[in-house]
């Protein structure tokens, strides 16, 4: 996949399949618009083409706001080439291009410099100043500029439109599986292992502390069951994400324990992969209470058909 974040720069002439948005999850929803642009690329002999914006625009009108998102920039990549898109444009969403209008932005930059001939936009997109920008001025482009477009409706599941919002509300309620029906992968994330207080080393239960990049979404507080993949190699894990309140802890950690592994990984990246919620953050009376709900969560996990 070519990835081009400055697009004054960018100079092919290949006639692109385009669709515009942020993409963040790359969900149900967003590949059912990936489908349909990988089709008509490929009947048209064009390239696939996402248009996206990196930061969030939200951070652009709101940076006091502490925005999480389901992927972080290299995640999003990673999904939508597993998707099979070949172009990804990365626009820094800022004062000029803000001002820009629909029928602006789709002239100078999606047809005189990206050259795209057939544009493809969900059920609800809009852009441009002042949201100037719809399926109703794209109908009226299209025969004057030379592209074809269409607008797909959205996908839905149990009589809910899928979304990024959607699926980041029922991560915050620690709805695991709920979340992975709608994104149709196993939310996941990129950790380092880092040195921790090592407590859990003293009850039988050492955990790999992992630092997750400031922008990822972390689901509710609580213990998970997940998948851990070390070196590409798959372990079954128990992660807990929370304050460790048992032992008076204050900051917000994410710690996984990893079955039947005991190698040192300091300074690795690893995988996680959230596949069920066992429980809420609970502050113990005792060790002793701690270490016998790991003992019936670690049941529950090595149980667990992944």
């Amino acid at each position: 996949m070519k990835i081009s974040k400055n697009l004054s720069s960018y100079n092919e002439n290949t006639p692109l399949a385009l669709s515009i948005g942020m993409f963040d999850g790359v969900h149900k929803g967003h590949q059912f618009i990936i489908s349909h642009l990988n089709k008509v690329a490929k009947e048209q002999n064009l390239e696939s083409a996402l248009f996206s914006f990196w930061p969030h625009p939200r951070t652009f009108f709101n940076p006091e706001d502490d925005l999480k998102l389901l992927n972080t920039l290299a995640e999003k990549q990673i999904l939508l080439e597993k998707n099979g898109i070949k172009n990804l444009f990365l626009q820094k969403f800022d004062e000029a291009f803000r001002n820009l209008s629909g029928e602006e932005f789709v002239r100078e930059i999606l047809i005189k410099q990206l050259n795209v001939k057939h544009l493809i936009i969900g059920y609800d997109h809009t852009f441009g100043k002042n949201k100037s920008g719809d399926f109703q001025l794209l109908e009226k482009l299209a025969p004057k500029l030379d592209f074809t477009v269409a607008q797909l409706p959205a996908v839905d599941l149990h009589n809910k439109n899928i979304s990024s919002t959607q699926i980041r509300n029922t991560l915050a309620k620690g709805k695991i599986v709920e979340a992975n029906e709608m994104l149709g992968y196993s939310y996941s994330l990129f950790g380092k292992v880092v040195h921790g207080k090592k407590i859990g080393r003293t009850i039988g239960y050492p955990t790999a502390n992992l630092e997750v990049d400031s922008i990822k979404l972390l689901p509710k507080n609580g213990a998970y069951i997940v998948e851990v993949f070390v070196e590409n190699k798959f372990y079954k894990g128990m992660l807990s994400i929370g304050t460790n309140p048992t032992v008076e802890g204050k900051t917000k950690t994410v710690e996984v324990y990893i079955l039947d592994f005991d190698k040192d990984i300091y300074g690795e990246i690893i995988e996680i992969k959230f596949r069920e919620f066992l429980h809420e953050e609970i502050k113990f009376e005792s060790l002793e209470k701690l270490i016998e709900r790991l003992d019936e969560d670690k049941i529950l996990t090595e149980k667990f058909e992944f």
